[in-house]
This record gives structure tokens, C-alpha cells and sequence, in this order.
């Protein structure tokens, strides 16, 4: 009898003890991601506002970046015709009329027509990379955003583990595992918030600048076919060299 109450003793010690155990709390994402203090906070402010400008400029481009955009159909077939027809003042109207990277391309090169196909040629050619610089110029920010975010979430992470060590070293050793393990996954909660935007940013880039190539590919041939019709009524369009070298063996 003195056993089984002893051991009813220590059973019930036990269940005292697991009793006055506070359960573990669980944490809201809210709480998690805004758990690394003052900076935390800022950094993890700093990297939902680069979040919101990432999408923002994914969805803006995806938009803009299309080929009826960039070079309709309809209209390079509208400014072949009227070039067909020489019809040069009408055609550099229509362009005027519906702007577009590829009626600029052709615009510029309608407005070297009197100096000689070399000049169309060099015009085409100018204005077709400064439509590429133009339409680089904006998706080149998600490159930026894809290295800063990463840079940023370090710069919490490293800053966060500094606070952790450092409240270990203040109490000489006193802080527990626990109390050094939640320092450091505060800590860690940006690093994985820039990782989160950077990773679809520079996705997007590299998608965004290969739908570029492709569109600006496009619009160059599209500006050369319009100008198909009227290439040899241009002078400076035949070879030269050729019709040269015949009227030196001539003489």
C-alpha cells in the first residue's frame, strides 16, 4: 500500500507539473514577419513597397509589351500602300496619327527619303535602337529590384543576428537556446521576404527582354518591308560600286 500510494504520489506530481506548463503559443504571420524590432520593421516596410513596385511593373509591361502594340498589322500594311503609291506626305501622317515604336521607325526613315536610301537606311537603323533603349529603359528596373531585394533582406538578417549575439553577450551566457533561436529566425524572416521578390523579378526580366528582342526584331523587318515597294525608286539604292567599276573600264 505504501508503494501504489507513492507512485500515485509521484503520478500525481507529474500531472501538476505538466498542468502549470503554459502551452506553446502560436504566432501569427503578422507577428512573425514584423518581429525583428524597430529596423526589422523598417527593412520589412521597405521590402513589401519594393514588392508592391514589382508587380506593379510585371503587370504594366506584360501589358504594354504586346506585338499589336509594337507593330500592328493593319497599319504597316496601310503605310506599305501609301508608300507603294509615293504617297510620302500621307504616309508620314498615318504615322503621326498612330504612334507606335514601328511608325516611328518608319517615320524617321520617310524623313531621310530625299537624301538617298543609305540615309533611310541609317535612319531605320538608329531609330530602331533608340525604340529598344526605350523599351529596355523600363523592365531594366526589375533587374534592380531583383539585386536590391536580396541585399536588403541581408542587411535585416545580419542586423537582427547582431541584436541576438548581442543580447547573449550583455547577460554573459543567461539567454537560453530559445530566446537565441527566436533572434535569429526573426532575423532570417527577411532575407526570405527579398528572396520572395527577387526570384519573380528577374524571372519577369528575363522573359520581358526576350519578348522585347523578339518585338523589335519585328518591327525592323516590318519597316523594311513597308519600304520594299519604293527601295529602288530611291536614289543611292542600287549598288555603286558596281555601276563604277564599269565606267573605269569604259574609259
Amino acid at each position: 500500500m505504501i508503494e501504489f500510494s507513492a507512485e500515485l504520489n509521484h503520478w500525481s506530481i507529474g500531472w501538476g507539473l505538466i498542468a502549470q506548463t503554459p502551452p506553446p503559443t502560436e504566432e501569427s504571420l503578422w507577428s512573425i514577419i514584423f518581429s525583428g524590432g524597430i529596423l526589422g520593421i523598417a527593412i520589412m516596410s521597405a521590402l513589401i513597397a519594393l514588392s508592391l513596385v514589382t508587380v506593379y511593373l510585371i503587370v504594366d509591361q506584360s501589358l504594354a509589351l504586346r506585338r499589336q502594340d509594337i507593330a500592328p498589322t493593319e497599319f504597316i500594311e496601310s503605310v506599305r500602300l501609301l508608300l507603294s503609291q509615293a504617297k510620302l506626305k500621307e504616309a508620314d501622317q498615318l504615322c503621326r496619327d498612330q504612334p507606335s515604336p514601328v511608325a516611328f521607325i518608319i517615320a524617321s526613315g520617310i524623313a531621310e527619303v530625299e537624301f538617298g536610301w543609305p540615309a533611310v537606311e541609317k535612319a531605320l537603323e538608329d531609330s530602331t535602337a533608340q525604340q529598344a533603349a526605350r523599351l529596355y529603359r523600363k523592365i531594366e528596373y526589375l533587374a534592380v529590384l531583383g539585386n536590391l531585394a536580396p541585399m536588403l533582406g541581408l542587411l535585416g538578417t545580419v542586423s537582427g543576428m547582431i541584436v541576438a549575439f548581442r543580447q547573449v553577450a550583455v547577460s554573459q551566457g543567461a539567454a537560453g537556446a530559445g530566446e537565441l533561436a527566436q533572434g535569429i529566425y526573426s532575423a532570417l524572416v527577411t532575407t526570405v521576404a527579398g528572396l520572395i521578390i527577387a526570384i519573380p523579378a528577374l524571372a519577369a526580366f528575363a522573359i520581358l527582354r526576350n519578348r522585347i528582342d523578339q518585338l523589335v526584331v519585328e518591327s525592323a523587318y516590318a519597316a523594311q518591308h513597308a519600304f520594299a515597294p519604293i527601295r529602288r525608286r530611291i536614289p543611292g539604292a542600287t549598288a555603286p560600286r558596281v555601276a563604277a567599276g564599269v565606267n573605269r573600264s569604259k574609259e
